[in-house]
């Protein structure tokens, strides 16, 4: 646990950082456009990479030093992060800057991500596997608690140079922390490793193919990542419209989110959940996008707050029921081909959300809300008009597909039966 403590400490404070720069970006991009796609863009270039890179860097994080790849991608980070700091001092940073980092660390963030979890059982014992886990929820509730408190702060304090000076800090801890521990590696001479990569892709396809229920399962997160991503592509241009650009606001909101997800997974480790997962996944899920369209409705700041938090309290139940179902269905020998497929395969759909959201709102729903808009007639009592309707509107109306999405998903045998299905 020692070795794991040195490097969850170093990791915490390297992704602390880095959510306080993507908080910034999005208040410099907001204040320097005033539209929602450039922010649904930065959302769509760093996704891209990730499934591009997905069938490749299983083999990468087998094959090759976990500890060098962590490093690479903590240096590759903190690269970007001082090329931002320069072009921002002179006076040259654009919005299409932004879509460049954002690839990049989209592309090393997944293989870090990758290999420091791979790594966690080469070294921490068995005995502590929940304990790490509970500490990995602790870790990003807690980022998306503190961060967004201490960015709308220090934005507006010390500005958008003074937040990517503290990223840069914070990446210099994350490499010391890894610089000082011995991480082992798995052999090289293991079968899988001798697999090209579209042997491995070709056997996940044929393995989810032949299992209707898990294919059901599939399925419903294809649609569900599509809704959240063309939901929450738009959500903080959205909040700052509605709140007069005023950054604690959003900051506040995205807090209380974090601090729900935290009480949450806490609620989760201690009762376990239902017996039948898949409640979590589908009740769960539909009462999370309630929660987006409340958010979406409401002009009381304690409403939004409210709701925030009961959003980010539903969010990891679906999550977690999902993956305990994979786990318990699919055998170990080849859950980690299967498990690329799956993020392969459901990710997929999640950059189609992040492409359209932002055009739609900026050409569509803005427009159509403004005072005697086309929609603006039926829908002024509800949302009202001006700045922010219309992408109320649209949040709305992606949330409530979402929650009619997984209601609906009871009427599908395969996918309400997934637990107790023989033929998976």
């Amino acid at each position: 646990m020692h070795t794991f403590l040195i490097i969850w400490l170093g990791q915490f404070a390297s992704l602390l950082g880095s959510e306080l720069t993507n908080f910034a970006t999005t208040l410099w991009a907001w204040e320097t456009t005033g539209r929602a796609t450039p922010l649904s863009l930065i959302m769509l270039f760093t996704q891209i990479p990730k499934l591009l890179i997905a069938p490749f860097a299983g083999i990468w994080v087998d094959r090759y030093s976990r500890k060098y790849l962590m490093l690479l991608g903590d240096c590759v980070a903190g690269c970007s992060t001082l090329a931002l700091l320069a072009l921002f001092l002179s006076d040259h940073l654009q919005v299409w800057h932004l879509y460049i980092t954002g690839a990049i660390n989209g592309l090393f963030g997944y293989i870090q991500g990758l290999a420091y979890t791979a790594s966690l059982t080469l070294i921490v014992p068995k005995q502590h596997y929940s304990r790490v886990t509970a500490l990995g929820s602790v870790k990003t509730s807690s980022t998306f608690i503190l961060a967004p408190i201490l960015a709308g702060a220090l934005y507006a304090s010390i500005g958008f140079t003074g937040i990517l000076a503290i990223d840069i800090t914070t990446f210099f801890v994350a490499i010391a922390s890894l610089g000082i521990v011995h991480i082992s590696q798995t052999p090289e001479s293991s079968p899988s490793n001798e697999l090209p990569p579209w042997q491995t892709l070709t056997f996940g396809f044929q393995y989810l193919w032949g299992r209707p229920s898990l294919m059901a399962l599939l399925s419903f997160w294809v649609i569900n990542n599509f809704v959240d991503s063309a939901t929450f592509a738009i959500l903080p241009a959205m909040v700052l419209a509605r709140s007069g650009n005023d950054s604690l606001v959003w900051g506040t909101l995205f807090a209380f989110f974090g601090l729900g997800g935290l009480l949450g997974g806490l609620t989760l480790s201690i009762w376990g959940g239902p017996q039948r997962r898949i409640h979590s996944v589908l009740m769960a899920s539909a009462l999370w996008k309630v929660g987006i369209i409340v958010l979406a409705l409401a002009q009381q700041t304690v409403t939004k707050i409210s709701t925030a938090l009961f959003s980010g309290f539903c969010s990891p139940f679906p999550i977690s029921a999902n993956q305990t179902i994979w786990m318990s269905k699919v055998e170990p020998e080849v859950q980690g081909r299967v498990f690329a497929t799956r993020f392969f395969l459901t990710q997929l759909s999640s950059p189609i959300g992040y492409a359209i959201a932002g055009p739609l709102a900026d050409r569509f729903f803005e427009p159509a809300m403004q005072p005697r808009g086309a929609l603006a007639g039926f829908f002024e009592p509800i949302f009202g008009t001006g700045l922010g309707a219309g992408m109320a509107l649209q949040v709305s109306i992606f949330a409530l597909c979402g929650m009619l999405i997984a209601i609906g998903g009871y009427g599908s045998r395969p996918l309400r039966s997934v637990e107790l299905s023989s033929k998976d």
